[in-house]
């Protein structure tokens, strides 16, 4: 049993199974006699905060700082080092942003009051999307899952622009001065080669508390602390790993089964008592599903096709067009990111429902699709897939 355990827990999918069990009984809690027990506990205040804004703004700056360790990781010396590396899933992931998001507008125009929530199908969750191209195995060219990493990153860099951007107010400028003083120190650490783990840790607990207080959203601390951990090392006689690496090790577990996991289970609670079967007619929903499943998949597919006609692009190698269009349907999986936009946007539990479950609609739709359209395909050959 326990080395049953041990080779689930190794498997590409499993961090994806694991969220997806982890929301399914927020949603159970969230709907059974235990809710009130549920919510008490979310709502429950520790220091200051409730343990679900714990969640979303302590919890969730971990998972924005292992986001951000991988972006360094894959533009310095990664798949994203070059430009031509990043034209592809670059143009691809801004078509897949712009036109959810246009679509949303659209179903909702005239309706002020959830124009807040147009971000919140523009996501594209990576553990989610990248765990169902590891059940498919040899049906997927390997080149294609690099092309979906590639992608998932850069929807996280304009999703990371997006909150810092549009779902930060009330800026106090005081704790944004003493913000950047604490990034400049860290920078400072870099410049110097400091590679001891400590000052980062201590310096960045101190930038997550200031950029708190700034009214920019607590996570993008995360981000900011990843970009100056560093990646090369110039000391000879270090222990061979830079911290970014070990950073990004040590923190993939944590993130995988506990941060991100625990988030859902948070988030995924709906309670259906208070939502009518009019309510499922709103354009909110309608506009969240059907940017997800549709928008996605016409802005990623559509950009890759368009720009292949034209000469400007080049498809993924060993992928035909079917391979291509199933990864662009898993591009609307965008559960965790679009949940915590959906946070962001609407401060009304009314909306915030809503919301949620148009992200549910939506991103089962694209996942239920994107499997389909992939499991359909011949498996790749051993010479395809090893390409990439």
């Amino acid at each position: 049993m326990i080395k049953r355990f041990q080779v689930f827990f190794a498997s590409e999918p499993a961090a994806g199974i694991v969220l997806m069990l982890a929301s399914v009984l927020g949603l159970a809690l969230a709907n059974s006699v235990f809710a009130p027990v549920y919510f008490q506990i979310l709502n429950h205040s520790v220091f200051g905060l409730s343990i679900l804004h714990w969640i979303n703004d302590a919890l969730m700056a971990v998972f924005f700082l292992y986001v951000g360790l991988e972006m360094k990781r894959e533009f310095i010396g990664g798949a994203l080092q070059s430009l031509q590396q990043r034209l592809l899933p670059g143009l691809a992931a801004l078509a897949g942003l712009l036109v959810p998001a246009l679509i949303f507008v659209a179903m909702n125009w005239g309706h002020p009051e959830v124009m807040a929530g147009w971000a919140i199908p523009t996501a594209t969750d990576i553990a989610f999307a990248l765990g169902v191209l590891a059940l498919l195995g040899s049906r997927v060219p390997s080149s294609l899952k690099v092309f979906l990493a590639a992608l998932a990153i850069m929807d996280d860099m304009a999703a990371i622009v997006v909150i810092a951007l549009f779902y930060s107010s009330g800026l106090q400028w005081l704790y944004l001065l003493a913000a950047a003083l604490v990034l400049l120190c860290l920078y400072a650490l870099n410049r110097r080669h400091v590679y001891r783990h400590s000052p980062y840790i201590i310096l960045g607990l101190l930038l997550w508390l200031l950029v708190l207080k700034s009214g920019i959203h607590a996570t993008l601390a995360g981000v900011a602390l990843a970009l100056t951990i560093p990646l090369r090392v110039v000391n000879p006689h270090g222990d061979g790993w830079p911290p970014l690496l070990q950073w990004e090790h040590g923190l993939q577990r944590w993130v995988g089964f506990l941060v991100v996991p625990v988030f859902g289970w948070a988030n995924a609670g709906v309670s259906f008592a208070n939502i009518s079967w009019t309510d499922l007619a709103q354009p909110l929903v309608w506009g969240i599903a059907l940017g997800l499943f549709v928008g996605k998949q016409v802005g990623v597919f559509g950009m890759v096709y368009v720009g292949e006609k034209l000469g400007l692009l080049t498809r993924p190698q060993g992928a035909n067009w079917w391979h291509v269009y199933g990864v662009a349907l898993l591009c609307g999986i965008g559960f965790t990111m679009s949940l915590f936009i959906s946070v962001l946007a609407f401060v009304q539990p009314q909306w915030q429902d809503l919301s949620k479950l148009g992200v549910f609609a939506g991103s089962l739709l694209a996942g239920v699709a994107g499997y389909a359209v992939l499991r359909l395909q011949k498996p790749a050959t051993a010479e395809a897939s090893c390409v990439g």
